[in-house]
């Protein structure tokens, strides 16, 4: 059985209460851990946005929000309307300054509540609001303020952000958040590494040939056409869901479960990556972008058809990445994540090295070195591939067969969503899955030289048909290594 643990009153101040993010996550989230008993009705959940709706209106908004996202299974009309009860909207235009004074108002008359505000805007508002919030005198010791990824364009925009958040909050009140981290599988990770003897011996480059870490998403653009084009998929992508999912595999054992041991080891895998630079981008990276495929009614537009003029914005990114130091070296660890990719699928692939001798004849057939498949979307598991024999008489016959341990099989129970952790997390004070400022830093400062070195070659961009694994050659990025991606389960 989930134990469920209550979390003390607060207000989530939601900014950008009626944008996509709030519709489609945070309020869907934030009923369920209701409907779960973890918070009750004397906590808040307070939408700000410069559309001036009534807090009738925007509860409706936030019941369609439901309706779309949540099972109507989980819709019990009753904890419904208890958590509608909750939800208010507050007018705000944080460019002008008008409203600031009626946020006030409201989290006055519960002072005692933590405070959660959430920047669901764009990160160049960050600034403004917290601002705001800092003159507003709306801060207090037990409040705590959300960002969201990418946090800026750049390691520059990144620390210009981050100095003047820092200004009214302190670093322990600061969460940026990155949704990958609070997903179950990437949890079972550190799990499966640090609280079994079987894998941290073998968790080196003495007994992994090889890591692959791959974010693929079917869909194009889906109305993020104008915000995409001006991030592309090493920013929104690479910089921090990608980079975090390899520190996890390649951290030394923290002290302890403590937020600040674990960040400090991922900061030394940050540290210790290989730059990529000038001729080393061209040679270690791959950058394409999908180009329209079909014909008639069944077309599918390529990038530049859906944005509607000409770009060199990447849709999709490969890169071969380094871990200098003692445990990781010769280990590369290969990234990819692209826009109308073959499907939808984010896994983490360990891939071992092969046995040094084999005692079987060739009859047997050909033995393939283990694999620890860990899949994060879209179906949540843990997969263990080995090799054992084929049932039967007739001699010895080897096979590749997995271990499967799917979290929905296994525990019979829905698998919260990654926003239904952290948004509590933040209410727990627990920042074990968020990244600390120096964390951000390190990411940018490893991610801008490649991004300069694509700007300074000039290289054109990989085509691929959309609906594919990407352009052909980040098959031969690994390809001239003699190996080859895990798809679609091989």
């Amino acid at each position: 059985m989930t134990r469920i643990i209550p979390v003390p009153p607060f207000d989530y101040v939601v900014f950008g209460g009626s944008g996509d993010l709030a519709k489609r996550k945070l309020l869907p989230a934030l009923f369920r851990r209701f409907a779960d008993g973890q918070f009750n009705d004397s906590s808040r959940v307070i939408g700000v946005s410069r559309t001036d709706i009534s807090r009738e209106d925007y509860r409706r908004i936030a019941a369609e929000s439901l309706s779309a996202h949540i099972p109507e299974a989980e819709r019990n009309a009753e904890v419904v309307n208890a958590f509608l009860a909750c939800v208010d909207h507050i007018t705000l235009d944080v460019t002008s300054g008008e409203g600031w004074e009626q946020l006030g108002a409201v989290l006055h008359s519960d002072a005692d509540h933590i405070r959660v505000f959430y920047l669901a805007v764009a990160p160049d508002l960050y600034g403004q609001i917290c601002l705001g919030l800092g003159r507003g005198g709306l801060v207090t010791p037990r409040s705590r303020v959300v960002l969201e990824k990418p946090l800026g364009y750049d390691l520059q925009s990144a620390e210009a952000i981050n100095a003047v958040v820092a200004g009214v909050f302190d670093e322990s009140q600061i969460y940026r958040i990155d949704h990958y981290l609070g997903k179950e599988t990437v949890q079972n990770l550190m799990a499966l590494r640090f609280a079994n003897a079987l894998f941290e011996p073998i968790w080196n480059s003495a007994h992994i040939d090889h890591v692959q870490i791959t974010v693929a998403e079917s869909i194009g653009m889906a109305g993020r056409a104008s915000y995409y084009d001006h991030a592309g998929a090493l920013r929104d992508m690479v910089q921090n869901h990608l980079l975090q999912l390899l520190c996890l595999v390649a951290i030394e054992p923290p002290a302890s479960s403590a937020a600040d041991a674990l960040r400090d080891e991922k900061l030394k895998v940050l540290h210790a990556l290989r730059p990529i630079e000038g001729e080393a981008a061209s040679r270690l990276t791959v950058r394409g972008q999908y180009r329209a495929v079909g014909a008639g009614s069944v077309s599918i537009p390529g990038y530049v058809e859906e944005l509607g003029r000409p770009s060199s914005t990447e849709t999709f990114v490969a890169i071969k990445a380094e871990v200098a130091n003692w445990r990781w070296a010769g280990t590369p660890f290969y990234l990819r994540t692209g826009k109308r990719m073959a499907k939808r699928v984010s896994e983490i692939v360990i891939q071992f090295r092969n046995i040094p001798h084999s005692m079987f004849e060739p009859s047997a057939g050909r033995i393939i070195a283990n694999r620890l498949v860990l899949r994060l979307q879209p179906d949540e598991a843990v997969q263990m591939f080995l090799m054992i024999k084929d049932p039967g008489p007739g001699g010895m016959r080897l096979r590749q067969v997995p271990l499967n341990l799917s979290f929905a099989e296994t525990f019979g129970v829905r698998q919260p969503d990654a926003y239904e952790r952290l948004l509590l997390d933040v209410v727990r004070g627990n920042q074990s899955l968020f990244m600390r400022r120096d964390e951000v830093a390190a990411a940018w400062s490893w991610i801008d030289p490649i991004r300069e070195s694509w700007e300074r070659s000039g290289e054109p961009l990989h085509g691929y048909i959309g609906g594919t694994w990407g352009p052909s050659a980040s098959i031969a990025l690994m390809e001239r290594d003699h190996r080859s991606w895990h798809d679609d389960g091989t």
